[in-house]
């Protein structure tokens, strides 16, 4: 098994989620981590190894990704109401007896 080193970013996320639920192997299953590796770090943090951090004021990793991905969703929906308003339209003026039938 690979062995890799987590951020220290990362591991105060890890360590806020599993102290808001308080079920550590929940949050390790998520994160494909062991539950060991969890447990050990939330211990740490509460003996003061990460210093002044505090896991109240830490924004979420994922908030810069998810913004991101919703903005380009977003464009994507837009795109698409566009080209289903300009088919409609193209039904409209070029085959009236179609919109019958579509409706």
């Amino acid at each position: 098994m690979k062995r890799t080193r987590h951020s220290k970013e990362f591991k105060i996320q890890v360590i806020k989620e599993a102290m808001e639920t308080g079920k550590t192997s929940v949050v390790a299953r998520r994160y494909e981590l062991n539950p060991n590796m969890v447990t050990r770090w939330v211990r740490e943090y509460k003996d003061g190894k990460y210093g002044d951090m505090d896991v109240t004021t830490v924004p979420d990793l994922d908030s810069k990704h998810l913004a991101n991905e919703n903005e380009h969703l977003k464009k994507i929906l837009g795109e698409k109401d566009l080209e289903i308003a300009i088919l409609r339209d193209l039904i409209k003026k070029q085959n009236p007896h179609l919109l019958k039938k579509w409706k």
